[in-house]
């Protein structure tokens, strides 16, 4: 049975690949509610509503309908993946691989099912995304050898060690760019010269100036709210302000990869350690992350090299490797 869609709902993008036509979609998991007096009415959904936020008043909200790879919110999930596939032309009665994260209850697992079969898919495979990233790395996932993978995505991280096709040990951790945003914005609040900011400024800081170099310079000028005063106010942000924030969420990852290796039965784990660790996921983008990651994690590592989309090119392989695919479903 041909599989026509890989849909990946993550964190911070949901991402759509069609065979025959490669990676087609990447939209913002995000919708724009309006609260009005007949009830909420979608305002917009997923580039056009990152535009909105903080730029709405009190009475629209802006959310992401998952919380670390669970669907939260059924009802504004259908409503937002409608309106991507609306963008395709998209035809009920296709087959669909799903990508979703380590280590979900079959409740949360169900879900998935009950939305894409609302949404007039016919067969629904569920596939976790580090087995896709693997595939999208070049890696043999069917071989009896140990490949550990570590995605730092947008709401979580998650560690997998995956051998004949199937996870061996998987972790999920509530750490990821969001996580990193939230930090970035409190640490900036309550520092000296106190500056209020949404996390969109948050993000961008991150992306421009966050770093793990020891010696960095980096800075940017941002706008945001004087603490005290609560007037408008712009102030210079160096690298060094929120390097502490950034390397606590680092030191995690670290410290769950050496637990997770550590509880390796120790054939598995001479495994991992002679192929190394793939990392993968947008926050892997970071600047300083591999000299981080030289000085801290006593391992053989490489970085992907298209971390925040390597999941689903992965997926897309899997749509035309029927016998792969067999393979990965049966286990």
């Amino acid at each position: 049975m041909r599989y026509k869609y890989a849909i990946e709902l993550g964190g911070a993008n949901t991402n759509i690949f069609l065979r025959g036509q490669g990676f087609v979609l990447k939209e913002p998991t995000l919708l724009a509610v309006e609260n009005g007096m007949d009830g909420y009415k979608v305002k917009a959904v997923g580039s056009e509503a990152k535009k909105l936020l903080w730029k709405t008043t009190d009475d629209v909200e802006i959310f992401n309908p998952m919380a670390n790879g669970v669907i939260e919110n059924f009802e504004y999930a259908q409503i937002m993946l409608q309106t991507f596939l609306k963008k395709l032309n998209y035809r009920k009665g296709a087959n669909v691989v799903c990508l979703i994260p380590c280590g979900l209850t079959k409740d949360d697992q169900n879900k998935y099912y009950s939305l894409f079969e609302k949404l007039g898919f016919n067969e629904v495979l569920l596939i976790p995304s580090v087995i896709c990233s693997l595939i999208g790395q070049g890696v043999n996932v069917t071989s009896s050898k140990a490949n550990m993978i570590v995605d730092i995505g947008g709401a979580t991280t998650d560690i997998a060690v995956v051998n004949l096709g199937s996870i061996l040990k998987g972790v999920t951790l509530g750490i990821g760019g969001k996580a990193i945003d939230i930090a970035i914005a409190n640490s900036l609040a309550l520092g000296k010269d106190g500056i209020l900011i949404g996390l969109p400024t948050a993000e961008k800081v991150k992306n421009e100036i966050g770093s793990l170099y020891k010696n960095d310079t980096l800075n940017m000028e941002i706008m945001g709210l004087d603490i005290e005063n609560n007037v408008p106010k712009s102030r210079i942000v160096s690298c060094k302000e929120i390097e502490k924030v950034i390397k606590a969420h680092m030191e995690e990852i670290v410290r769950t990869i050496n637990v997770t290796i550590n509880s390796l039965p120790p054939e598995i784990s001479t495994d991992v350690v002679k192929n190394g660790i793939i990392f993968t996921g947008g926050v892997s983008k970071l600047f300083g992350l591999e000299e981080f990651l030289k000085r801290n994690l006593p391992y053989n590592f490489v970085i992907s090299e298209n971390p925040e989309n390597l999941a689903i090119y992965g997926a897309g392989k899997l749509l035309n490797d029927d016998a792969l695919l067999k393979i990965i479903v049966k286990n």
